[in-house]
């Protein structure tokens, strides 16, 4: 036992786990500026209520981190895990549509009581953990290239998720989910000719079903907020007072924070100017109070753990961890870009929170859980490197 801990200390990625608490805590700090005002101001609840709410949320967080950290991530790929995992992330995207309720626009949660989770949360690290042991198993088996076999039936499943989330619909997580996906394959050492392939099935795929499904379903796809979150991303400035109201007022935010910022706590936009601060405007508060410095930080800190799950996909040779390294990493770079171009007029809002920073339950406890992951994968990683 002593020997096991002194190994997994001597192992330990000692800079992965400090960033991962420097962007959480710094993430509760701007909770609390953020939302003060807007707790009181929008719900009549103490300034201190998200504040709490995120306490809690962390409290379950960093349990969810030491048990990816400690798991053997190599339970990934075996049969079991990869059924289990299916099933809660399946359960929670079906149980959605029945018991779930709105929340921007779209029936994304599901009450439990207690507490609120958020399925689509759930599948994008579901999806990552459960392709990466499915695609592994094909690659030692070497029989990952065969399209019927080994690429078409997980693919299947990834479509049946994405379908699910979309039906809700949360076009965002619906991407980002789907590029993840991607992003695991392209890990997996799929051949470029087998991507040409499935690109030729899905076309056909989508002409047949997907395109009359979206012609028959276009009002519940073209909804008033998607058409003015749309006209709000090519002129925001056309309806300021009503769906450009959010980039507008985080375009002043911004703007107003300079190199340092007009200072913690002092934001002006949060004073019921900016609708919900603390979710995925929150970088806008985090500009306004600590300038490009602050900015810098934020984008710093995931920009280390994004290119050092890159890093370890490209050097390690254990093809479980190639894709599960991959697929974390990306999951949390496509995230904080569709989350940070939505705020800077880049690509139209979808309503994805910012990793670790805004405001959220599930996604910080599910991101907290794949953060473990990418540590444990991390000490294989460093300790497959002393052995040679």
């Amino acid at each position: 036992m002593k020997q096991y801990i002194k190994r997994y200390a001597a192992n330990f990625d000692y800079p992965l786990l400090f960033v991962y608490l420097a962007l959480t805590l710094f993430g509760l700090v701007m909770i609390y500026s953020a939302s003060m005002a807007w707790s009181v101001y929008r719900y009549g609840w103490e300034p201190n209520h998200f504040f709490n709410q995120q306490i809690v949320n962390l409290a379950l967080a960093l349990p969810a981190f030491v048990l990816g950290a400690i798991f053997p991530y190599k339970h990934f790929s075996k049969k079991w895990m990869m059924m289990s995992i299916l099933f809660v992330v399946f359960s929670g995207l079906i149980l959605v549509h029945f018991i779930g309720y709105a929340g921007g626009g779209a029936q994304s949660w599901i009450y439990i009581g207690f507490a609120s989770i958020q399925p689509s949360e759930i599948a994008k690290v579901g999806l990552i953990f459960y392709l990466s042991g499915v695609f592994s198993n094909k690659y030692k088996k070497g029989t990952i290239n065969q399209l019927n076999e080994s690429i078409i039936p997980p693919v299947i499943v990834l479509a049946f998720a994405l379908f699910l989330v979309f039906r809700e619909p949360d076009i965002g997580s619906m991407g980002i989910i789907a590029l993840v996906g991607l992003s695991v394959m392209a890990a997996s050492g799929i051949r470029f000719s087998m991507f040409l392939k499935l690109a030729g099935i899905v076309a056909a795929a989508a002409a047949i079903f997907i395109v009359p499904f979206l012609i028959f379903a276009q009002d519940m796809i073209l909804t008033e907020k998607r058409l003015g979150r749309l006209e709000a991303f090519l002129n925001p400035f056309v309806d300021e007072l009503g769906f450009g109201m959010q980039i507008v007022n985080g375009y002043l935010a911004i703007g107003s924070g300079g190199i340092s910022g007009l200072g913690l706590g002092q934001s002006i936009q949060k004073l019921g100017y900016l609708p919900e601060p603390h979710t995925d405007f929150i970088m806008s508060i985090v500009a306004e109070e600590l300038g490009v410095l602050g900015v810098v930080f934020v984008i710093g800190g995931l920009g280390f753990i994004v290119l050092k799950g890159l890093s370890i996909a490209m050097t390690t040779k254990d093809p479980l961890a190639r894709m599960l390294s991959a697929g974390i990493a990306s999951m949390i770079g496509i995230q904080t870009f569709v989350n940070l171009g939505g705020l800077s007029g880049l690509i139209p809002l979808t309503g994805v929170t910012l990793p670790f920073i805004s405001y959220g339950g599930t996604s910080v406890i599910l991101l907290s859980l794949a953060m473990g992951v990418l540590m444990n994968v991390s000490m294989f990683h460093k300790y497959e490197k002393t052995k040679k």
